[in-house]
C-alpha cells in the first residue's frame, strides 16, 4: 500500500497513511478517462439551440405571382427556406446531450484519474479544512504552503461553511465532495488537495475488494399476535314500564 504523508494547513508534516492499491495504485486506463471525460462534457452542455422553420419566420403567406404565364420561376410563400429570410431547413432543434455511462467505467476512470494524480506526485494529504475564518487571503496562503499555486482541486468530507466561501472567488481553485468527486475534474486541476476524512471515504467507496454488509438470516418471522379485543361493560336494561289499564269505555247516552 502506497503511504502519504499528511501535513495540516501550514505544510508541516503531522503523521502518515496507508492508501489501498486498488483505488490509489490502480493501472491507468486512458480509454475510461477519455470516456468519462467526454460523458462529463456531455452532460454540461445545454443544448438550448433553435433556428426558425419556414412557420416561425415573419413574413405572409400569400402566393408572389401567379402559377404560369411570368416566365419567371415558380413560388409559393416568401418564406422559403430558398429565399434570403427564410426558413431554415433541418436546423438545430433544442435537446440534450447527455446519455448513460455505466457505473464501473465511472468508477474505473476515477480510480485511474487518482493512481494518475499520485503517480506524479501531485496528491496532498491535509489533516482538515480547519480555517478560522471565512477569508480568502488566508485560503490563498494556506494553499501557497501546500504547493497548489495554480489550479487546485479541494476534496473535503461534509460541510465546511467558511472553506465554501473562501474558496468561491478563487481563480482555478473548486471545491467538490467526496461523493461529487469526477475523473475530468481531477485531470483538470494541476493539484488535489484531500482532507484524510475524505481520503477514507473514497477507498471505502472505490475499493472493489471491499465486502458487501450481509443482513443477518432469518429462517422465518413469527407474526404478531393479534390484539385481545377487551369487552365493553353491559349498559344496564331501564326497567319495564307497565302496561297501563285500558279504560272501559263510556255508555252511551240513549233514548228510553
Amino acid at each position: 500500500m502506497p503511504v502519504v504523508d499528511v501535513v495540516n494547513l501550514d505544510g508541516k508534516k503531522v503523521g502518515q497513511v496507508e492508501l489501498a492499491d486498488t483505488v490509489f495504485g490502480a493501472e491507468v486506463n486512458k480509454h475510461l478517462l477519455h470516456e468519462a471525460s467526454r460523458w462529463y462534457l456531455a452532460g454540461l452542455r445545454r443544448g438550448t439551440h433553435k433556428t426558425k422553420e419556414k412557420s416561425e419566420v415573419s413574413g405572409a403567406g400569400r402566393k408572389l405571382w401567379r402559377q404560369k404565364g411570368t416566365g419567371r420561376a415558380r413560388v409559393g410563400s416568401i418564406r422559403s427556406p430558398l429565399w434570403r429570410h427564410g426558413g431554415t431547413v433541418h436546423g438545430p432543434k433544442p435537446r440534450t446531450y447527455a446519455y448513460a455511462l455505466p457505473k464501473k467505467m465511472q468508477v474505473g476512470a476515477l480510480r485511474s484519474a487518482l493512481s494518475a494524480k499520485l503517480a506524479e506526485e501531485k496528491l496532498t494529504i491535509v489533516d482538515a479544512w480547519t480555517l478560522e475564518n471565512h477569508k480568502t487571503k488566508a485560503l490563498r496562503t494556506a494553499l501557497g504552503k501546500l504547493n497548489a499555486e495554480t489550479t487546485a482541486l479541494l476534496v473535503a468530507a461534509g460541510d465546511n461553511r467558511n472553506l465554501e466561501l473562501a474558496s468561491r472567488n478563487l481563480d482555478g481553485v473548486k471545491l467538490t465532495a467526496s461523493n461529487a468527486l469526477q475523473a475530468y475534474d481531477v485531470l483538470r486541476h494541476d493539484r488535489l488537495v484531500v482532507s484524510k476524512d475524505a481520503a477514507a471515504r473514497l477507498v471505502r467507496a472505490l475499493d472493489p475488494e471491499r465486502q458487501p454488509a450481509e443482513a443477518p438470516h432469518v429462517e422465518s418471522i413469527a407474526a404478531a399476535p393479534a390484539p385481545k379485543k377487551e369487552a365493553a361493560p353491559k349498559a344496564e336494561k331501564p326497567a319495564a314500564k307497565k302496561p297501563a289499564a285500558a279504560k272501559k269505555p263510556a255508555a252511551k247516552k240513549g233514548k228510553e
